[in-house]
């Protein structure tokens, strides 16, 4: 068994002499290194793509997901998206050094609240190759390093990109460690990585709920939650049903493997016999498998009975688990039971209810007559977005710039003593 102990510390000490430069660079540079990498993508597109091919051949050699497979899948256009993402962070305002606050106190001293950097960020997702690009550039524009360690199906792809962006950041000046990728696919070295509390200051998972839950529970750094999102969507007794099935339809189905996609759709009794039958049906006829409970198999032939699994399930896939039930709270208690704390949305007509949803939903997005697809720093006006945090310390819902910054508090005095 190797031990990656010594390769992590010195990774660590190399980010945390990195952060304490990047913490003071002006945001012309930082925008510039941006700018450079995003160039450097586009120029490096072949490289790239070879390297992907070699992800994409183990993974079906592998037998991964059609879903799985498209996460993984770069490709021209996902490289100008890619390339377009570094070049909207460049363009969004520097967090760091605003003042949140300034104020004076009786004895005369003024105290001010600024925005610094966390640090070293340490981050540990799966698959999406476009994760490493998105954490790099919004980790530099808010003046942390950080370390990479992306999954193993994409580890030729995340090796290639960390090449090609960290030499296009050094050229605009930004120091050497500032990004740095764990270029091995041994699961030690996440153990290792858990254990730097000397360099790292938060350790931001992304990924399934088994990752999540092994790096919360062996982590010695601080974590922030992200991404595990069994949502749901409620089709109240007064929905538009046309809306709602719209609504249902592009939760489930237009990128399944997707966090904020629905994984359990709830449906009143009042109209369920109204309902069901169109919207099962175009579920089924776009290649959803369908579970449900004995009421909603009633509805639809297609329909396999759910377990009590199914329902706290995230599936990453065209898969969906559906329930009739008697009414809002009855709706309610199952979002409460199974749901992950990510995205929630009614349907309905009802004012009462709405208010009554948006107040009652422990979730970091709450919805009324849209899709819970929309849970996205782009959508949301943020820019990219280094995840969607369901916990509630210091970042929840989408984070952005600002949620990758703490604070400061600075003090001028004239000689007061206490």
């Amino acid at each position: 068994m190797m031990d990656y102990r010594a390769e992590l510390e010195a990774k660590g000490s190399r980010a945390r002499q990195a952060a304490r430069k990047l913490a003071t660079l002006p945001s012309n540079i930082k925008n510039q290194a941006l700018l450079n990498m995003a160039d450097a993508l586009e120029e490096h597109q072949e490289t790239l793509l070879a390297a992907n091919a070699r992800d994409m051949e183990t993974g079906r050699a592998k037998g991964l997901s059609a879903a799985l497979l498209d996460r993984l899948l770069l490709n021209g256009s996902r490289i100008k998206a890619m390339a377009e993402g570094l070049r909207q962070i460049a363009a969004l305002p520097d967090p760091v050094g605003e003042v949140l606050g300034m104020w004076r106190r009786p004895n005369g001293l003024e105290i001010g609240k600024v925005r610094v950097p966390l640090g070293v960020i340490g981050i540990i997702y799966e698959a999406r190759p476009n994760v490493t690009v998105d954490a790099a550039g919004l980790c530099l524009k808010a003046g942390n390093a950080v370390i990479l360690r992306g999954g193993s199906e994409a580890i030729n792809s995340n090796i290639a990109i960390t090449q090609v962006i960290t030499r296009a950041a050094q050229a605009a000046g930004i120091p050497e460690g500032a990004i740095q990728l764990i270029e091995t696919t041994d699961r030690q070295a996440v153990n290792a990585l858990l254990r730097l509390n000397r360099y790292l200051d938060v350790i931001i998972p992304r990924g399934s709920a088994g990752l999540i839950q092994t790096v919360v529970e062996n982590s010695t750094i601080p974590v922030i939650e992200t991404g595990i999102g069994v949502c749901h969507t409620f089709v109240d007794a007064s929905a538009d049903l046309a809306m709602a099935q719209e609504i249902a339809f592009n939760a489930k189905v237009s990128r399944p493997a997707v966090c904020n996609a629905m994984e359990t759709l709830l449906v009143h009794r009042a109209i369920a016999a109204e309902f069901l039958p169109p919207a099962l049906e175009r579920l089924h006829q776009a290649g959803v498998e369908l579970r449900g409970c004995p009421e909603t198999r009633c509805y639809h032939p297609a329909v396999k009975p759910a377990t009590e699994e199914d329902w706290a399930t995230e599936y990453h896939d065209l898969i969906l688990a559906v329930k009739v039930v008697g009414n809002l709270d009855e709706a309610l208690e199952h979002i409460a039971t199974y749901g992950t704390r990510h995205s929630e949305a009614i349907v309905t007509r009802d004012y009462d209810n709405a208010r009554r949803f948006l107040q009652e939903v422990d979730a970091a997005a709450v919805y009324v007559n849209a899709s819970t697809r929309f849970t996205d720093g782009f959508e949301f006006g943020f820019g990219a977005e280094i995840g969607i945090s369901t916990q509630k310390l210091h970042a929840r819902g989408p984070m952005g710039l600002p949620e990758l910054t703490s604070i400061k508090y600075i003090v001028y005095g004239s000689g007061q003593i206490r």
